[in-house]
């Protein structure tokens, strides 16, 4: 071979070793991200996830690609956005809460899916058991129908003398039938009245209140659902207008003027599905991790929304709270 010929070997070679290199590179792994409610109402909890996936190797941005799918609180929406991220052939899908977790499943049988549910992965049809799911999905468990009773036995502490109580639900929750059962049973136990309004709009949860005021309910329980997480700005203010006093599941709800909150950490729960999301991108299977019960829970006063409802809060309940926002 002469030395020409040989250089332009040489150099044929070189230009195609970075080719070859690249298309040896590993993919960038997707997870898809669906979830019920919206970006802007969740905002505090997404950064818990990413760091929590950070924790276990995988960057956003970096080493892997999260896309997310909003359904802005109307469920219907969600088998489709299941579908286009199964058709995308991520590895992996997020699915929060059930209705998201339903709908995933629905999308795809190979999929590994992480969901976050209020409510029996069981009995939903998600997993065969949760010490061993068995199928393409696992994740978190968190109580929030069976925290009817206690969110009625604090409203009863704060007003001893109620007898009729208020619950919120959306008929378009999967758990609802559940949730009515708990709320039912403790108020039968308790001596209390119950009365069910539901609201799946911003329209009926207006209707749902003037409802109650005019029924003169004593307090409200609003029930664990996505779409009234992400309507909780309108439910605080409505209560406080009609001087409702109410319990909601989950902190944020006291945070954005609710009166009292008792309800599982959320915090917490992103945190282990950043966990599991991350253990699964790495190999393990999701018929091989057990269905994590989270009892993490918190209990969160707000002060300045009691008195301005005209409300007294004992300080043995003062006393027992995670957080008194003055």
């Amino acid at each position: 071979m002469n030395r020409r010929a040989f250089i332009s070997l040489l150099g044929g070679a070189a230009a195609a070793w970075p080719l070859a290199a690249r298309a040896q590179q590993p993919t960038m792994p997707v997870i898809g991200f669906l979830n019920a409610g919206s970006l802007g109402t969740g905002a505090v909890l997404y950064p818990v996830f990413r760091q929590s996936l950070a924790e276990a190797g995988y960057v956003e941005g970096r080493n892997v690609a999260i896309e997310y799918r909003w359904a802005e609180g109307q469920y219907d929406r969600l088998p489709a956005l299941a579908v286009e991220l199964a058709r995308r052939q991520v590895a992996a899908i997020v699915a929060v809460p059930i209705p998201a977790a339903l709908a995933a499943k629905a999308a795809t049988a190979t999929i590994p899916i992480v969901f976050s549910v209020a409510g029996d992965p069981v009995k939903l049809g998600l997993v065969a058991g949760l010490a061993r799911p068995g199928g393409n999905a696992t994740g978190v468990n968190f109580f929030q129908a069976e925290l009817g009773a206690k969110q009625l036995g604090l409203l009863r502490e704060l007003l001893p003398t109620a007898v009729r109580i208020g619950l919120l639900v959306n008929s378009a929750n999967p758990n609802v039938e559940g949730e009515t059962k708990e709320a039912t049973a403790a108020s039968s136990a308790m001596g209390v009245q119950i009365e069910i309004v539901h609201a799946s709009d911003s329209h009926q949860i207006e209707s749902a209140f003037a409802t109650l005021a005019r029924n003169r309910v004593d307090a409200l329980i609003v029930g664990a659902d996505s779409f009234f997480f992400n309507r909780r700005l309108q439910l605080a203010t409505l209560a406080t207008r009609h001087a409702i006093p109410s319990v909601y599941f989950a902190r944020d709800f006291a945070e954005a003027g609710g009166l009292m909150s008792y309800g599982t950490s959320l915090t917490e729960v992103y945190r282990q599905l950043g966990i599991y999301t991350g253990r699964i991108l790495k190999g393990e299977k999701p018929a091989d991790l057990p269905v994590v019960q989270s009892t993490k829970f918190e209990f969160v006063i707000n002060l300045p929304t009691a008195r301005a409802i005209g409300l007294d809060v004992p300080p043995m309940l003062l006393a027992r709270a995670d957080e008194v926002i003055e």
